[in-house]
């Protein structure tokens, strides 16, 4: 199957600036192409993994795909999507991104062969660019009505945006020549918010190198949940890549607790599942609901591509357990993952009966509730039950030598710390 057939089945196609050509472009040879990531933070998010998914698809297909970083870029700020100008960060910081985000792209790309990712940084080009340079060479190819036309700036006229997120779009179309002239790239590819800034990088290559130069543009849809809400946010904020920031576990739950109406969507957009895995699991979300097939699928699809076979295995150790109730089974780490988000406490190691110390935490209410939870089964420390009112709570209850979980009832969990 042709990478933009199997792309278009898997509905990631939004735009095309030529359709058939770029079909017979991937037909006829390996394409370079390219796909870039501003470093604004320290780690992406599942929404910028979106592009960064079908660019693997071109890999796995063997095209060449090119990673741009946006060291110079980052340094001013995409306006797409915003109504407010960004706040600059210093050099250093700027810096300090780049070197992360290149780390975490590096791991879910392959990096070596014939059709190995390449990885570039736009401010190794443009910082040798002088001002005069910039407004004779580039500056005079761009159309301040056809700018001032472009969706992510006219959407900016009412608030306001200075020449510096204004002049966004020319350094990007700049990015796009030098890579058409230097690494042979003839499709860039992004978001759909995108799609302004990768034509008018179309437009400055053919008014540089004539217009028969050959170069596509493709963009993908927008990601909606099927309420209507902004895909990869949750309760929490945003799902991270970075593990320090979401956990593996957290990270596989949010894909695990994905909606019927949506989970086929994610296994076409985000797995790497052929045609005949997704459909049959589809059959699964119709027949089989309850079971779950599709979300766990996909959950563990995408955690082991993120973060890989072992991390995978810890999450789903994780999610066993919690479900057993057989806490006792997990690590001290796996303890901190898996109830991050669980009312936390903290006790010392001290000695103290269970009643009073329920109490002294604020677990329980009153000592009379305690006794009678206690007394009714309704407490259970470390998955096993509490029967014993003159219990004394010690250190060596503590997995790990530093966590006691007490749940109340079925559902209701605390995470207790001993310091």
């Amino acid at each position: 199957m042709n990478i933009i057939d199997e792309l278009e089945w898997r509905d990631a196609i939004n735009q095309q600036t030529d359709a058939e050509g770029l079909r017979e472009l991937t037909n006829k040879k390996a394409v370079s192409l390219y796909c870039g990531v501003d470093p604004t933070g320290d780690s992406m998010h599942i929404g910028h993994l979106i592009p960064f998914m079908m660019l693997k698809r071109f890999q796995l297909a063997g095209h060449r795909p090119v990673i741009l970083i946006g060291g110079a870029t980052g340094t001013i700020g995409d306006p797409s999507g915003r109504q407010t100008e960004r706040s600059l960060q210093t050099m250093e910081q700027v810096q300090a991104n780049v070197d992360a985000l290149t780390a975490q792209l590096k791991k879910l790309f392959v990096t070596e062969g014939d059709n190995q990712v390449r990885m570039v940084n736009n401010y190794d080009w443009t910082h040798k660019i002088n001002v005069i340079d910039f407004l004779r060479d580039y500056g005079k190819n761009f159309s301040i009505n056809t700018m001032l036309a472009k969706d992510v700036v006219s959407s900016r006229l009412d608030s306001g945006i200075s020449f510096t997120e204004f002049a966004y779009q020319i350094l990007q179309s700049l990015d796009y020549l030098h890579l058409y002239q230097h690494e042979d790239v003839q499709l860039q590819i992004g978001g759909s918010d995108q799609w302004g800034n990768i034509t008018s990088g179309l437009d400055l290559i053919r008014k540089k190198e004539g217009s028969e130069a050959v170069a596509f543009g493709l963009t993908i849809p927008l990601m909606l949940k099927a309420d209507g809400t902004k895909f990869g946010k949750t309760a929490g904020g945003a799902v991270w890549l970075d593990p320090n920031q979401t956990t593996p576990f957290e990270f596989y739950q949010f894909w695990a607790n994905t909606d019927d109406r949506d989970v086929v969507k994610y296994l076409k957009f985000f797995t790497f599942l052929n045609k005949e895995a997704i459909e049959a699991l589809d059959e699964k979300v119709k027949s089989e609901p309850h079971k779950r097939a599709a979300q766990i699928a996909l959950a563990e699809e995408m955690t082991k591509f993120v973060h890989g076979e072992e991390m995978l295995e810890q999450a789903k150790r994780i999610t066993a357990a919690l479900f057993s109730g057989d806490i006792r089974s997990l690590t001290a780490d796996e303890i901190e993952q898996g109830f991050k988000e669980m009312p936390t406490y903290t006790a010392d190691k001290e000695p103290k009966n269970i009643v009073d110390w329920l109490v002294e935490l604020g677990i329980e209410p009153s000592k009379r509730q305690a006794r009678e939870d206690i007394t009714n089964g309704a407490i259970s420390m470390n998955g096993e039950r509490v029967s014993d009112l003159e219990l004394s709570v010690t250190a060596d209850h503590a997995i790990g030598g530093r966590f006691i979980i007490i749940r109340k009832g079925k559902k209701n969990y605390s995470l207790v710390k001993l310091t």
